[in-house]
């Protein structure tokens, strides 16, 4: 379920990836410079899109490999309808709070389909997640996910991302 919903994520830039592609063999030099600026976008952005996944769902315990957390964070909303703050005193905790963290704003950015701002921040021993923004918030079938009150044989692509998330603050000792 989770290579599923990675792959949905995916799929757009890739796709846009192999469009521009084909129209790189147009005779008109402004529409192949198009193509070309399509191709280096849609690269960019599946890019961020893998490297905060590999983050969020790869990471084990340890050295982190690549950008920083808040880097891969802020460069995944980049672009899009939602801004993402992620300051200083968040960039201190440790690499598994970072990594619950990265996982919660992915989950509260696609609670804002018409845009906001989503803040990342110390919460005593733990994080919060502020999402603000136009918005019905997380479905149901997420919110059931994050409690960790689906079963396993009932989680979908959709909400996958949820219940890995959970688990990650479970291994944190919270919920």
């Amino acid at each position: 379920l989770l290579a599923s919903r990675l792959c949905h994520d995916l799929a757009g830039p890739v796709a846009a990836i192999g469009n521009g592609a084909e129209l790189l063999d147009d005779d008109d030099p402004d529409f192949v410079r198009q193509a070309a600026t399509l191709i280096g976008d849609s690269a960019a952005t599946a890019a961020k899109r893998l490297q905060l996944f590999r983050f969020i769902y790869g990471y084990s315990t340890g050295a982190i490999a690549g950008p920083p957390p808040h880097l891969l964070a802020t460069e995944y909303f980049t672009g899009g309808q939602v801004a993402c703050d992620y300051p200083e005193a968040a960039r201190r905790l440790g690499p598994a709070w970072q990594r619950l963290g990265c996982g919660l704003l992915v989950i509260a950015g696609e609670a804002l389909p018409r845009g906001g701002k989503l803040a990342l921040m110390p919460d005593g021993n733990a994080i919060a997640v502020t999402a603000i923004g136009e918005g019905p918030g997380p479905v149901a079938e997420i919110v059931e996910a994050l409690r960790l009150a689906t079963p396993v044989a009932a989680l979908t692509s959709r909400a996958v991302g949820g219940y890995v998330v959970a688990l990650i603050a479970q291994t944190l000792g919270r919920r």
